[in-house]
């Protein structure tokens, strides 16, 4: 049709072999009609019959018909283009969000579970932190970089809400490869600020965190924790069903950590936010990032769709309107 342009419903043009069984019948029509009259045998009588009949207006009407059943088919079968909206510059800062997708993350000492919770609170910051640009790292016993610096938050809102243990085979929490992953992931730009923003229930079962936050101090980036879950111990349940159990068959049992994530936001110069006060937790990420130096970045190019099925609907109700006042005879 256009350059560009394909069909969402491909499979649905097949509907047009339709226009072949009104092709068939028509031929059927003409056939029978012609027969009929031939068996009259008087050509007075079939003109007396035939009076102010006219064969090209009822072939029009019949095209027309055609080209209607030709647009709806299209119509439904969606045509549609994809095209680009160019970015534009903005002054932002630098954000790595770090979420941790541990077993640990689906206890439900806080509902729906641990994991959950950290989405949905992303789900909320990140619209608050409007204008910046974003990483996302996932990590459990490995750290693996799922978006890089980016400003388009609908990706990485996607990517959260997909989260989940299963994304990463080697389980654990090693918040120090996470934090010096992020750390990575930052641009070495003094005039752009820079923080990340780490969200978990702090169980840590690696030594080097503390090392890894000292780097990202060094380097000027600030550190905000966000601890979800509660320093009750409880069960962490089974996709299948029942608790998950250790190597010796005892069910395994975790609590949030609050003191690590606090002592490793204050040695990188940041904050530690608990889930539990959630406003005030994006409020203070909001008003601390908006104090960090902004720098010109030019925002990602998008794509759209641009949808022709309402022109062909409409085009197919202005054929099916001529078709229906168009009549067969002609006027006295």
């Amino acid at each position: 049709m256009f350059e560009g342009v394909y069909f969402e419903n491909p499979d649905l043009l097949h509907l047009l072999w339709v226009l072949l069984f009104q092709g068939i019948l028509m031929w059927v029509y003409w056939h029978w009609r012609r027969s009929t009259l031939r068996r009259l045998g008087s050509p007075v009588l079939e003109q007396r019959l035939l009076q102010g009949f006219s064969i090209r207006r009822f072939r029009i009407k019949n095209i027309l018909f055609s080209a209607s059943l030709i647009l709806v088919v299209l119509a439904i079968a969606n045509p549609v283009k994809i095209v680009k909206i160019g970015g534009k510059l903005q002054l932002s800062s630098d954000v790595i969000l770090v979420l941790d997708i541990s077993n640990s993350m689906l206890a439900k000492d806080v509902l729906p579970s641990r994991l959950e919770k950290a989405k949905n609170f992303i789900q909320k910051l990140v619209p608050a932190l409007e204008g910046e640009r974003f990483g996302l790292v996932f990590f459990a016993g490995e750290a693996y970089p799922q978006m890089p610096l980016s400003t388009d938050a609908e990706a990485l809102l996607m990517f959260v809400r997909n989260a989940h243990p299963d994304f990463i085979t080697d389980q654990g929490t090693d918040i120090g490869t996470a934090i010096e992953l992020a750390g990575r992931m930052l641009e070495n730009e003094k005039e752009t600020g820079q923080a990340i923003v780490l969200i978990s229930d702090g169980e840590n079962h690696e030594e080097k965190a503390l090392q890894a936050v000292q780097a990202i101090r060094d380097a000027g980036v600030l550190l905000y924790t966000v601890s979800v879950g509660t320093t009750k111990g409880v069960m962490i349940p089974r996709q299948r069903g029942g608790n998950q159990r250790d190597f010796t068959g005892q069910t395994v049992r975790t609590s949030a950590n609050e003191v690590l994530l606090r002592s490793l936001a204050e040695e990188a110069g940041g904050e530690a936010l608990s889930m539990q006060e959630e406003t005030l937790a994006i409020e203070t990420i909001k008003t601390a990032v908006s104090r960090l130096q902004k720098s010109a970045a030019e925002s990602n190019t998008t794509t759209g769709k641009v949808f022709y099925f309402p022109w062909l609907l409409l085009l197919a109700v202005v054929f099916l309107a001529l078709e229906q006042v168009l009549w067969w005879r002609k006027k006295d």
